[in-house]
């Protein structure tokens, strides 16, 4: 199976799992509501849960073709299965050789959105396992990653999303991209701009805290009127902005955030709120970096 030729497309990284699918199914209802086609990438470089040698241990050409043979049916069934859940949406497998984060990193390069899965581990645990793709990948990725929890979590009606507002041009393209899910999705967006009083303290709070209603206003003002349909709230609120984002986002259809981006492989540089928010919510997270040139 050969990379989506054409129109920009989703790209989606499988889990060898195959009990772990939320990711899969986002990114293939997404596909469908942008009616963009969907790239399906495997990426081993580890023998594939549930492989087992028989007949004592295979040379490296037999582990190899075992391998390759278990990834190939894994995106073909994956494949059926998005067939099956969106019969019109154009939908391609690629079974690649090389790191998670590498192999979707260099498929970023031309999609829309890479999407890819997560489950809550201890901290440790989650340095070789789900963070190991997510943080590296968002580091260095173009576009916009969304990382999708397991399992499913519970969302709240009227549907929402929530996203984070700090002035920046960062959460800028944060919030270009939240009011095009919440239109794409027919849900209310709330734009929370989180003051965190310094450590020392301010002069005037009421002035600092009126600054940011300034900044809020004005980032959400202009792309408000470019989507009349979408039903906005926003709000400035102390506190911590990853306990703040997560909580309010406890229900949400997602949580959009803005990135710095360009960290070290292992993402140390993202930035302490997306790598917070990454670590504790529950929902599915956008990380949105700035374009060069915005």
């Amino acid at each position: 199976m050969t990379r989506t030729e054409g129109r920009t497309p989703m790209v989606v990284g499988l889990d060898p799992d195959p009990g772990r699918r939320m990711a899969l199914a986002w990114a293939a209802d997404a596909a469908d509501r942008r009616r963009l086609p969907l790239l399906l990438v495997l990426a081993q470089n580890l023998p594939t849960p549930g492989y087992r040698p028989t007949g004592g241990r295979p040379s490296w050409e037999e582990w190899n073709e075992a391998l390759h043979a278990t990834g190939d049916r894994l995106v073909k069934d994956a494949v059926a299965s998005v067939e099956s859940r969106h019969p019109g949406v154009q939908v391609s497998g690629l079974l690649a050789e090389g790191h998670p984060a590498w192999v979707l990193c260099e498929q970023a390069q031309d999609a829309k959105e890479v999407v890819v899965g997560s489950w809550h581990l201890r901290a440790l645990q989650e340095l070789f396992t789900s963070a190991a793709v997510s943080l590296p990948l968002i580091a260095h990725a173009p576009c916009p990653v969304v990382v999708v929890p397991e399992p499913e979590h519970i969302t709240q009606q009227p549907p929402y999303f929530v996203v984070g507002v700090d002035g920046s041009p960062h959460s800028a393209a944060a919030v270009d991209l939240a009011f095009e899910e919440a239109a794409l999705r027919g849900a209310v967006l709330r734009a929370l701009y989180v003051w965190h009083p310094p450590h020392l303290g301010v002069l005037n709070e009421d002035a600092a805290v009126q600054e940011c209603r300034r900044v809020l206003s004005e980032t959400v003002a202009g792309r408000g009127a470019a989507h009349p349909e979408v039903d906005l709230h926003h709000e400035v609120v102390h506190g911590h902005p990853v306990q703040v984002l997560t909580k309010a986002a406890e229900h949400a259809l997602g949580l959009v955030v803005g990135t710095r981006g360009h960290g070290g492989f292992t993402g140390m540089l993202l930035g302490s709120v997306s790598q917070g928010v990454l670590h504790h919510a529950r929902c599915p997270v956008i990380t949105v970096p700035h374009a060069p040139g915005q």
